[in-house]
This record gives structure tokens, C-alpha cells and sequence, in this order.
């Protein structure tokens, strides 16, 4: 209990969420590197997940590729980064890093959820006439999102642990505390940063299903009323 009672005195300590080396700075910054590189994962991996499983074809072969970034570590990849002319581009070695993390679950996710959309709903709304692109986004969409929004969820949580690897090259974030705590051999700072990662993971993966389950009513309601619309034709 010494340990935690220290980690709590420590983050509870006023002077340590002020300045260029507090928490607020330091939780800033993680955040910055972290949504950026969902957002760019996000831009690159779901449209190419989703029109792939639209398709049917060639899906299996990008989620193939794509997933042998889960076997790279991405200190290894940053590591190659700082070596190379981008070492000097600030936060953008760690955001490519972070952005080739992101993309297997992402990637996977929407391909699979596509695929996995009822057959029998596909049949029918090919029945009443949907186009490819009203099949897409009308039905196939709304149905995948649930296993789409997984992807996202373990894609963000992913991302914000693991972007505490930017500390190890110098760099900003929460991990800059718990590498100052082994710096100093300050085990109530290192316990205090990592608990303060993890509770961001979970903030962001609580904002995620809270806005997930805001979505789905909405989703099903546009459903069902496309397929009322369509079978009074």
C-alpha cells in the first residue's frame, strides 16, 4: 500500500500539473500524438476495409499484409525512424509509428464486418433495387458498425498505450513521466504515470462506446425505415 499511497501523493501534488514538464502538458501532448494517429490510421485503413468488403475480393490479402505490422514492434520502427532524416520532424516519426500500429485492427475490423453482414439482408435490399452504393451505404454500413466500431475501440486504446514509447526517444506524452521516474528511481512517479496512461485508455474507450450507443438507435431507425420505404414500392 506504500506504493499507492505514494503514487497518489504524487499525483495530487499541485506543482506537478503545471509547467513545460507537468501532467497537463505532458497529457496534451499524448493526446495531440495518439488522435492524430487514429485519425490518419482511421482515414487510411476504414475506407479501404469497408470498399474491400463491399467487394468481396482481395480482402484477405491486405488484412494478411496489414497484420504483419502487429509483428513489428513499433519501438523498432520509431527506433528506425530517428536514424533517418525524419528525426528531426518532431512528433511525425512517432505518428507514422503509431499510425502502422493502428491499421491491422482497423483494417481487419471493417473487412470482416462488412463480410459478415446478413446475406438474406443483402439479397433483399438487391431485390428492391438498391444500387451498389445505396446497398453500401443503407444497409451493408449500418449492420457492419458494431464490429467496425470494435476495430476502432481496441485500435484507440492500442494507440494511446502504446504511444508512451515516444518518451524513450526523447520526445513528449505521458511516458516522459514514467521515464523520469526511473530516471530519479522514483517509483511513486512511474506508478503515477502509468496509472495515469491507463486511465486515458479508458476514458477514451468509455467515450467510444458512449458514442457508439448515441449511433446505433439512430442507425436502426434509418434502416428500417429504407426497408418500410422500399417494400411499400
Amino acid at each position: 500500500m506504500g506504493v499507492v499511497t505514494d503514487a497518489w501523493g504524487w499525483l495530487t501534488t499541485g506543482a506537478h500539473w503545471t509547467g513545460e514538464e507537468g501532467i497537463g502538458q505532458r497529457l496534451a501532448e499524448h493526446v495531440y500524438v495518439s488522435g492524430a494517429a487514429l485519425l490518419i490510421a482511421a482515414a487510411l485503413a476504414l475506407p479501404l476495409g469497408l470498399w474491400l468488403g463491399h467487394l468481396g475480393r482481395g480482402g484477405a490479402l491486405a488484412v494478411n499484409v496489414s497484420n504483419v505490422g502487429r509483428a513489428i514492434p513499433v519501438f523498432a520502427v520509431l527506433a528506425l525512424f530517428m536514424v533517418s532524416p525524419l528525426r528531426n520532424a518532431g512528433y511525425v516519426p512517432t505518428v507514422v509509428a503509431l499510425v502502422l500500429f493502428a491499421i491491422p485492427p482497423l483494417l481487419t475490423n471493417a473487412y470482416v464486418g462488412m463480410r459478415e453482414v446478413d446475406a438474406a439482408a443483402v439479397r433483399a435490399a438487391r431485390g428492391m433495387g438498391m444500387t451498389g452504393g445505396q446497398l453500401f451505404r443503407q444497409v451493408e454500413l449500418p449492420l457492419a458498425r458494431p464490429v467496425v466500431m470494435t476495430g476502432v475501440r481496441s485500435a484507440a486504446v492500442q494507440v494511446v498505450a502504446t504511444a508512451t514509447v515516444a518518451a524513450m526517444v526523447g520526445q513528449g506524452g505521458l511516458g516522459r513521466i514514467i521515464t523520469a521516474g526511473f530516471a530519479t528511481y522514483d517509483t511513486a512517479q512511474v506508478v503515477a504515470g502509468a496509472v495515469l496512461v491507463a486511465l486515458l485508455a479508458l476514458l477514451v474507450e468509455g467515450v467510444l462506446v458512449g458514442a457508439d450507443r448515441l449511433l446505433s438507435p439512430r442507425f436502426g431507425q434509418r434502416l428500417d425505415q429504407r426497408f418500410d420505404q422500399l417494400g411499400k414500392r
